[in-house]
């Protein structure tokens, strides 16, 4: 006679704790004593029994909260908890604003024989992208008898690249089939600002207000060649 299995549910231990994670343990939830104690100056109060520091958090007219549980003695501090909690809030959001994910952008050229204008306005949609730190791919396929004239694209490409090369790098330039593909990484903030440097310098050379390293003399660079040698 075959056995008959019955499922059957077993009730688990009931965690307080363990409803929500994020929550810090405050006030009457602190189990640990003794522990280290900042008060609602930020000033440091030494190691203090828990008894003591709830007495300090109820005169004060705040909460007691464990802000650095795993420490030996627990830290906790004297604070408006209500308050504590907004003011992280918003710096989380505050740094979600700042933070961009890179994107993979597409820019689509749909003929080698396009025009120079419209090449640079797509040029300068690239750059938008790549100073916003997301990745450019610029992709240009060929339809027919077009395929006879790659050196075209190719020359397209070099195009883009020299007109981008002070904010992206070329990363990758490919082909696949009928179609030719260039990946252009944005340059780092390190980058970027050695490229701004340089372009103001040669800026200010072209100008004339500084002279140009590659063009003065080698006794005029050399203050040691200036000097006359003396007599003994």
């Amino acid at each position: 006679m075959p056995t008959e299995y019955r499922s059957k549910k077993i009730a688990r231990p009931f965690n307080r704790d363990a409803r929500n994670t994020n929550e810090l343990r405050r006030n009457d939830r602190i189990r640990v004593t003794p522990v280290r104690l900042i008060d609602q100056n930020e000033e440091q109060a030494g190691v203090v029994s828990l008894t003591d520091a709830q007495a300090m958090a109820r005169e004060a007219g705040l909460d007691l909260v464990e802000v650095v549980p795993n420490a030996k003695p627990p830290v906790c501090r004297i604070l408006d908890y209500g308050k504590y909690k907004y003011d992280l809030a918003k710096k989380a959001r505050q740094a979600k604003a700042h933070r961009h994910e890179t994107e993979l952008k597409e820019v689509r050229i749909r003929t080698p024989k396009i025009d120079t204008h419209d090449l640079m306005i797509k040029v300068e949609r690239a750059r938008g992208f790549l100073l916003r730190g997301d990745r450019v791919q610029f992709s240009l396929r060929f339809r027919g008898r077009e395929l006879a004239h790659i050196d075209e694209g190719q020359r397209i490409f070099q195009q883009i690249e020299d007109a981008l090369q002070d904010c992206g790098k070329v990363d990758r330039n490919r082909r696949e089939g009928r179609r030719i593909t260039m990946l252009i990484a944005p340059l780092t903030k390190q980058q970027l600002l050695q490229k701004r440097q340089a372009a103001n310098l040669a800026a200010k050379i072209a100008r004339g207000e500084i002279p140009d390293p590659a063009k003065v003399p080698a006794d005029e660079a050399s203050p040691e060649a200036s000097t006359p040698p003396q007599a003994e």
